[in-house]
């Protein structure tokens, strides 16, 4: 034999010997700190969830998680459903086309000759103001036009930071058009998303002597003001989108719930029923882990 195989031969009986001798002594007995109860004991035993009585009490427990979750929802604020739409109303007085921008507060361009735009709720300068200090994401559009083929002009969503970066992403009104659509002069688009700041801008050609209107739905929005009284800056629109569809309205809308208080989450505890031990249970040896192959001796 190599003495290559020797080494590995004698190798493998230390680490035999080491592994029989590890639960050798006192180590032989397992001990779970339940010794001394024994078989008669064990009926009486049972009894441990049915007289064991929780000081704190199911109903206070439930109501502090309940507190709990309800502060983590409750630090962002809501946007009240009568708040969040916004109607811009563009018009091209001009015999040719133009191109019109909505938002863009920290370009502030100005509009082509011809090109009025006007918000129903206020103004297009307030908007852009607005939008610097309390920027806010759009979630979902509707889009009015005084000819279907002003639906082939693409609207592009310009990013442009003072550094002169400049992102581009182009939204194709035709992708919401559907043979189900009566009105061939409207489109409704839920997927459509734009997020408004400074830095944002809609720009989109306007046919001559056309009139479009579009609107936004508002989903969230930043309301620095909040900061004046502790609460989280941050705002959002928790009741669904107005699709103008009373069968689709209907099954999107939550139910609101009694005084306006949150639902409350049924927690339920289970407690696991310890099991008694009797004195003197060997504990099971376990397989070797290593990966050589025992000799018998």
């Amino acid at each position: 034999m190599s003495p290559y195989n020797d080494d590995l031969m004698s190798y493998e009986e230390e680490a035999e010997n080491r592994y029989d001798d590890f639960y050798e002594g006192e180590y032989e007995e397992y001990e779970t700190g339940l010794e001394g109860y024994e078989e008669e004991e064990e009926e009486e035993y049972d009894g441990y969830d049915d007289e064991y009585d929780d000081p704190y009490g199911e109903d206070s427990y439930i109501g502090g998680v309940a507190d709990y979750d309800d502060f983590t929802k409750q630090s962002i604020g809501r946007i009240n459903p009568n708040d969040r739409t916004l109607t811009i109303e563009v018009i091209n007085n001009s015999a040719e086309s133009a191109t019109a921008i909505l938002f863009g507060a920290n370009a502030e361009e100005a509009q082509p000759n011809g090109v009025i735009v006007n918000v129903q709720e206020s103004s297009h300068k307030e908007v852009r103001e607005e939008s610097k200090a309390h920027p806010f994401k759009i979630a979902g559009m509707k889009y009015s036009v005084s000819a279907p083929i002003q639906f082939d002009n693409v609207l592009r969503i310009q990013r442009r930071t003072a550094s002169g970066t400049q992102t581009n992403r182009v939204y194709q009104p035709r992708n919401a058009t559907s043979p189900q659509n009566f009105n061939n002069t409207l489109i409704d688009d839920d997927n459509f998303e734009m997020d408004v700041t400074g830095q944002d801008a809609l720009r989109f050609t306007i046919n001559a002597n056309s009139k479009v209107v579009f609107t936004f739905t508002v989903k969230a929005r930043a309301n620095l003001g909040n900061l004046l009284r502790g609460h989280n800056v941050a705002e959002l629109s928790h009741a669904p989108r107005t699709t103008g569809l009373p069968q689709i309205d209907l099954v999107r809308r939550k139910r609101p719930t009694a005084l306006g208080l949150p639902r409350r989450r049924r927690v339920t505890r289970r407690r696991r029923k310890p099991t008694a031990s009797r004195r003197g249970i060997a504990r099971r040896r376990r397989k070797p882990t290593s990966q050589l192959v025992r000799r018998r001796r």
